[in-house]
């Protein structure tokens, strides 16, 4: 994968273009996580495509590469929050969370002060963003095979919340939350009959059979 789709954006003014992705939209337990990606370079040696077409430890060699190769953002969302605002809006914010990470890691000091740059281009993935913040952006279907900044963000964001995951199942164990990541498998929500809700499973999402 090549970085043409944001040599393009550039080619029509924009000097920062950030890639944005999300993981944990779909899970009954956990954070949401997003990760927002601005290119130092479109050369990697690591396999860079949609997280989940690629095995756990491409993802970790991926992921180190990408943290040297990138401005990288990450915006966590709690399941607390998910379940006050809703899934959607909670996705929008962790995604606006990673942007403004990536914007403060690319301000350049004059006399003084931050000049952030003024022309910026959020590419997200997927078909729908809202967000208050003031940058122009774009969707793109199926970005994380397309562009290769989402597709860093889609690594980064599913890592990132993997990791997380794993540090839950210790936590508790009785749910398998390292194997599923608290996803709706027949394994999770048998657990959840037997055990009932932990403290970070989604109360707004079904449980059941």
């Amino acid at each position: 994968m090549n970085a043409d789709y944001e040599k393009k954006i550039k080619a029509a003014g924009f000097n920062l273009v950030i890639g944005v992705d999300e993981a944990g939209r779909g899970p009954l337990a956990g954070p949401v996580v997003a990760s927002a990606v601005a290119l130092k370079t479109d050369q990697f040696q690591s396999k860079i495509r949609d997280s989940k077409t690629i095995s756990a430890r491409q993802r970790e060699k991926a992921f180190y590469e990408i943290y040297e190769k990138a401005y990288v953002g990450v915006g966590i969302i709690s399941e607390q929050v998910i379940d006050r605002s809703n899934i959607l809006q909670a996705t929008f914010l962790a995604m606006a969370n990673a942007v403004e990470d990536v914007i403060a890691q690319c301000s350049v000091k004059k006399d003084g002060g931050h000049d952030f740059f003024r022309k910026v281009c959020l590419l997200i993935d997927g078909n729908r963003f809202r967000t208050d913040l003031p940058y122009a952006y774009r969707t793109v279907v199926k970005g994380d095979n397309r562009v290769l900044s989402i597709a860093c963000a889609s690594i980064v964001a599913k890592v990132t919340r993997d990791r997380i995951l794993a540090v839950y199942d210790s936590i508790y164990p009785q749910y398998g939350f390292k194997r599923h990541k608290g996803y709706p498998t027949l394994q999770h929500k048998e657990a959840i009959s037997v055990h009932g809700l932990s403290l970070i499973h989604r109360r707004s999402f079904k449980h059941s059979r």
